[in-house]
């Protein structure tokens, strides 16, 4: 899929198996600080999905690019500064399209007291400025499974979508598993990776506890030339005292290429610890389309749960 704007600020989507444009909506000035409300229809800016926005979090952003650009800032603390995210959903019409995993959602449900892994389709987080907000010109512009149990149409409303009790309850019941709280960034030769973790809960058995965080990594080309992933290098630090490294052939079964076309890849994946306390660094092995290789590094993070009663309520 791509998008393209005309002269009178109408946007277009086409996809690549259709030689005609579709008319969507207007483009609305991009928001700098003023947050976006419920219901705001947008372009997500490097993916190029369409999506809608379900609510706001409040995350700290641990910026190593800012402290790496002083001098002696080898072994200084990086200070974390608060920024919007966004709880969205992704149009399904879109997936196929994108380079981003669509199950962004994963969490360790508690039914029936058995703790199983549910992944929700097509939910994303996405910081203020990724998105393109826009008006739609049809009543029903995305399509999402859950996006009429969530928002209702209001004609008179700007945006003209909002918030049903369903998607209120919805983030009162799962909170803990949906709540954003530390990104981290981190740019080695123009390949810039964002890091997401996530508590997922825990897994107790007779003779041990197992708990679980998911990742979310996004890898971006600030650069000219084209790179590919080719290997992941990680350490991984339990509480428990034990150092595991892990190393392997690209990720997720992929060796993404990052390009001026494609410039960004987005993927999640899981870690497990037997201690509710962690931390994860690592390296990316990545090959310029000259032969260059380089070591891209993953900024360091932390893995941490959450008090258990938080998640009784499931």
């Amino acid at each position: 899929m791509f998008k393209n704007i005309g002269r009178s600020n109408v946007l277009f989507v086409c996809k690549r198996s259709f030689v005609r444009l579709i008319e969507v909506g207007q483009l609305n000035l991009p928001k700098s600080i003023e947050k976006y409300e419920t219901g705001q229809l947008f372009f997500h800016r490097i993916f190029g999905y369409r999506g809608v926005i379900l609510f706001p979090w409040l995350a700290r952003v641990y910026d190593r690019d800012i402290i790496n650009k002083t001098e002696n800032a080898v072994g200084k603390d990086v200070k974390g500064k608060t920024h919007t995210f966004y709880q969205t959903l992704i149009d399904e019409r879109d997936c196929p399209f994108i380079r981003a995993q669509t199950e962004a959602v994963t969490f360790l449900g508690n039914q029936d007291t058995s703790r199983s892994l549910y992944a929700i389709p097509g939910l994303d987080y996405v910081a203020q400025e990724d998105i393109l907000p826009y008006t739609a010109t049809e009543k029903q512009p995305l399509q999402h499974e859950l996006f009429d149990k969530f928002l209702m149409y209001y004609p008179n409303k700007d945006p003209p979508f909002g918030a049903q009790e369903t998607l209120r309850s919805w983030q009162k019941k799962n909170h803990p598993w949906l709540e954003l709280s530390d990104v981290h960034k981190e740019t080695t030769e123009n390949i810039r990776v964002t890091v997401i973790p996530f508590y997922m809960g825990y897994r107790e058995s007779q003779t041990n506890s197992v708990y679980w965080w998911r990742y979310c990594i996004r890898l971006e080309n600030l650069g000219e030339q084209s790179v590919q992933l080719r290997e992941r290098h990680w350490r991984i630090f339990s509480l428990s005292g034990t150092l595991e490294t892990v190393r392997g052939r690209g990720v997720v079964g992929q060796e993404p290429v990052l390009s001026k076309k494609s410039p960004a890849f987005q993927y999640s994946s899981h870690v497990s610890l037997q201690a509710p306390s962690g931390h994860m660094w690592g390296t990316f092995r990545m090959e310029r389309e000259d032969g260059h290789l380089f070591d891209c590094r993953i900024p360091p993070f932390s893995l941490e749960s959450k008090p258990d009663d938080k998640f009784l309520d499931r």
